[in-house]
C-alpha cells in the first residue's frame, strides 16, 4: 500500500473519532502515542502534516491529525517488525537517504544565508565588468531550395512586392508565418555565411541569395542597435541562483577540505558498481 493510499485509509477511520486532548502547552515533544514503548511526538505529526501535498492539507484539523496519527503508529509497527530483517542494500540505501537529506538542509542553510541585496549587487557587477556593447540586428529572410527560386522571388520583391509577404507565400520555415521575421539577435546566433552576409547587408536593401546548409536565403535587415547590459532586475533570478551556487559549492569545498579524507578504494575497476550481487 502507498504512502498515499495508507493516509486516505487512515482518515476513513478516524472521521468519527474524538479530539485529542493534551497538556495546557503542548511542544514537538509532547507524545501522542506508544507503540510497544517507541513514542510518537507532537513533533512526529507536525513534520508530516508539512510535507503532505497541498490538497492534503486543505482537510479538517481533526481529519489529518487522526489519519496521521493513525499512518505513523502503522509506519512504527512495521519499523519494529522489520528489526534485524533489513538486506544490506535496505541498510545502504537508508544510509544513502539519510545522508541526502542532510546535504540538503544543508544546502539550503547556506543558500538562504547567502542571498542579501548586497551579495546581489556585488555578483552582478562582477558578472558585467568586463561587458561591451555589441552590434545586434533585427532581420527578416526568405528560405527556399534553390538558387533559381530565391532569385526569382528576389525579382518580386524588386519589382516591388512587399518582402513579408513573399516570404508568407514562398518562404519553407517557421518563419514564414510572421513574415519571415528573425526578431533581434547577435553575432554568433546565426549560422555561416547567413551571419555574414547579415553584417555586411545595408539595412532596408534585400541581400542574396545566400547559401547556407538549410538552403538560399533572402535576407532583409530592418534595423540595428547596440546592446545594452541587462537591467539588474531582468537578471535578478539567474545572479541569485548562482550566488546560491558558490556559497554551496565553496562551503562544501571547504568542508571537505577540512576533512581528512582517504581514498584506499580510488582505483577499483568502475565496472563493479553494476555487481549487485555484491549486496547479497
Amino acid at each position: 500500500m502507498t504512502q498515499k493510499s495508507t493516509f486516505f485509509a487512515a482518515l476513513a477511520v478516524c472521521i468519527a473519532a474524538s479530539q485529542p486532548v493534551f497538556a495546557e502547552d503542548p511542544t514537538a515533544a509532547t507524545v501522542v502515542a506508544t507503540v510497544n514503548g517507541t513514542e510518537i511526538t507532537l513533533g512526529n505529526l507536525i513534520v508530516a502534516r508539512s510535507k503532505l501535498p497541498p490538497e492534503y492539507q486543505s482537510l479538517p484539523d481533526d481529519l489529518i491529525f487522526g489519519g496521521l496519527l493513525d499512518q505513523i503508529v502503522q509506519q512504527v509497527v512495521i519499523e519494529q517488525s522489520m528489526a534485524g530483517k533489513l538486506k544490506l542494500e535496505d541498510e545502504l540505501t537508508l544510509l544513502n537517504d539519510r545522508r541526502t537529506y542532510l546535504a540538503s538542509v544543508l544546502v539550503d542553510e547556506v543558500a538562504s544565508a547567502a542571498v542579501s541585496d548586497e551579495a546581489i549587487q556585488k555578483a552582478y557587477d562582477a558578472a558585467y565588468a568586463e561587458f561591451k556593447p555589441q552590434t545586434e540586428y533585427h532581420a527578416s529572410h526568405i528560405l527556399v531550395d534553390s538558387e533559381e527560386k530565391a532569385k526569382e522571388l528576389l525579382a518580386l520583391i524588386q519589382g516591388g512586392e512587399a518582402f513579408a509577404t513573399v516570404a508568407t507565400e514562398n518562404s519553407t520555415d517557421g518563419s514564414a508565418q510572421n513574415g519571415g521575421d528573425l526578431g533581434w539577435f547577435g553575432l554568433g546566433q546565426m549560422v555561416q555565411p547567413f551571419e555574414d552576409a547579415v553584417v555586411a547587408a545595408e539595412v532596408g536593401k534585400v541581400t542574396g541569395p545566400v547559401k547556407t546548409d538549410f538552403g538560399y536565403h533572402l535576407i532583409l535587415v530592418t534595423e540595428t542597435r547596440n546592446s545594452d547590459r541587462p537591467a539588474l532586475e531582468d537578471v535578478r533570478a539567474e545572479i541569485e541562483a548562482q550566488v546560491k551556487k558558490d556559497a554551496v559549492l565553496a562551503k562544501v569545498e571547504a568542508m571537505v577540505a577540512a576533512a581528512k579524507v582517504e581514498k584506499p578504494g580510488a582505483d577499483l575497476d568502475p565496472a563493479l558498481l553494476k555487481n549487485i550481487d555484491l549486496l547479497k
